[in-house]
């Protein structure tokens, strides 16, 4: 059932990805890694439905969205980021996406990333965060989103950054390459989940399964 529900809160969380803080209807509930369909409550957005997943807990009493803006979206992202509190939100059912089965290897690509930091505080918030791993790749340092929370949430040895339009002494430089899973991952027998641009997917699917990892063993957005 549709419902419309007040926009609370907004604040950057890096240039172009804002986090949105907005009313939870009672009683809504959500699996961290499911996703919904928004629309922004206005004369002509109304019917432009977006997926977005959530990036709060169920615990908490409100949801969260963590959004990027894309310019090529028919405008609905560049709209949302003009929303101020008090806008209202139209929100769907929650569906699934990507669920989280057993501890593995958690690899993004920029905003591929969303799906993830539901899960990921979820096992932190239970204390199962170890035995975890987060490969993160990004075009430069200011696209980076949340990073703070990443370094924060797994030891260094447990959390790559890469960068793929910047060179920088603290984070790893080029693309996700077969080379580079093989150097960062020990045991191709656990599970990966793999979110981001569509080739990005196709092309770490293809490494991995190269490297030994089986195809159920790869968990990918639907």
């Amino acid at each position: 059932m549709d419902q419309k529900i007040n926009i609370l809160q907004t604040q950057f969380v890096t240039h172009d990805v804002k986090r949105f803080v907005l009313q939870k209807p009672k009683g809504f509930k959500f699996v961290p890694g499911q996703a919904t369909e928004l629309s922004i409550d206005l004369d002509g957005w109304r019917k432009e439905k977006r997926p977005f997943t959530f990036t709060s807990l169920n615990k908490d009493l409100v949801l969260e969205f963590t959004i990027k803006k894309y310019p090529e979206h028919r405008g609905v992202t560049q709209k949302l980021h003009q929303l101020q509190p008090g806008d209202k939100i139209i929100l769907r059912q929650p569906w699934g996406t990507i669920n989280f089965a057993a501890k593995g290897v958690f690899i993004a690509g920029g905003a591929g990333i969303t799906p993830f930091i539901a899960i990921l505080r979820q096992l932190k918030d239970k204390g199962e965060i170890k035995g975890n791993k987060l490969i993160f790749s990004n075009k430069l340092r200011q696209d980076i989103i949340l990073e703070k929370e990443w370094q924060s949430m797994f030891k260094p040895e447990d959390l790559s950054l890469v960068l793929t339009r910047e060179k920088h002494p603290d984070y790893y430089y080029g693309r996700i390459t077969k080379k580079f899973l093989q150097n960062k991952i020990k045991d191709f027998r656990q599970k990966f989940y793999v979110c981001g641009p569509k080739p990005m997917v196709k092309d770490i699917t293809s490494y991995l399964k190269n490297l030994g990892a089986d195809t159920n063993s790869i968990v990918i957005e639907e």
